[in-house]
């Protein structure tokens, strides 16, 4: 038994399809069946079962993966600890964005680091903060950027991006002339909302709960552009960060100050202080806080 069987051993597992394992491995077929089946004899027990096209894990096939999961990724933190110790300044580098995050504040970042490292293949996973903060905890993701605050106590954080939420209409809404809202003058606004994996979400529903009224929601999106052309159709109200709403037509669009309370959209980098940190995460995070250091000082 060695790590590249436990490897392989595991692709399977994931795909449930030696063949899927085989394309994403680039290895032939017929060769990872005989690594499964070498393992299997080793340890005088069946791993896998064919179910129609998948196969699937048996009990002691359960019970090696989970063990396997974790050989395996200590083997590669070895392994980058390894390069970065040779300083070969080279591997793979994964990092969470949200998807309304990422195009807007890291293309410079990214860049940057491609331009200075050009043998580190960065891996980018755009999900939301929920999903971020599960990856980073479990070692899938080396660095994240979610929307404040954690929900982990494992993390650190480089906050970047410190704005408020504010509510966003069509200029032909009857609360457009205000020049601030309240959260509660809003219960019986239809809203177009954040996804569910969203840490907004929550944050902006558990604030309407505290003034008392649910939310209804018209629709829900991960993405900037939708909700504010959904806006724009008058399908409902939104509330979005500052950086936001200074790109708005204001004639296609009325932003107003949201007070009682304040709703803050705070953007952090976050990683996880219990695991180590590669080289390539390291020279990411040192250069994206240099770059938001000097937008800040612009700024």
């Amino acid at each position: 038994m060695d790590i590249l069987h436990l490897s392989y051993f595991l692709e399977v597992a994931q795909q449930k399809s030696f063949t899927k394992a085989s394309q994403i491995l680039h290895v032939s077929q017929p060769t990872i069946s005989k690594v499964v089946k070498t393992l299997e004899n080793e340890l005088n027990a069946t791993l896998l079962e064919r179910a129609g096209k998948e196969v699937e894990l048996t009990d002691a096939g359960k019970a090696v993966f989970q063990r396997a999961q974790y050989v395996v990724s200590e083997f590669r933190n070895l392994t980058t600890e390894l390069n970065d110790v040779l300083n070969l300044k080279k591997g793979e580098l994964s990092i969470g964005l949200p998807p309304m995050v990422g195009s807007r504040f890291f293309p410079h970042v990214i860049g940057r680091f491609r331009q200075q490292y050009p043998l580190i293949q960065i891996k980018l996973i755009e999900v939301g903060s929920k999903q971020i903060e599960s990856g980073v905890q479990e070692g899938v993701l080396d660095l994240g950027v979610i929307a404040l605050p954690a929900t982990v106590e494992s993390f650190d954080t480089f906050s970047f991006v410190n704005e408020a939420l504010r509510v966003v209409m069509h200029p032909d809404h009857p609360l457009a002339a205000h020049t601030r809202l309240s959260l509660f003058e809003l219960k019986d606004e239809p809203f177009v909302l954040y996804k569910d994996d969203f840490s907004l979400y929550n944050h902006i529903l558990m604030q309407c709960q505290k003034k008392g009224f649910s939310l209804e929601i018209a629709c829900q999106s991960s993405q900037w552009d939708f909700i504010v052309e959904m806006v724009g159709a008058k399908l409902g109200i939104a509330l979005l960060p500052e950086t936001i709403c200074n790109d708005l037509d204001p004639k296609r669009f009325k932003s107003v100050t949201l007070f009682d309370p304040v709703i803050p959209w705070n953007l952090a980098i976050i990683w996880n202080k219990s695991r180590y940190m590669s080289f390539a995460a390291r020279a990411w995070l040192q250069l994206a806080k240099g770059y938001f250091h000097l937008a800040n000082v612009a700024l």
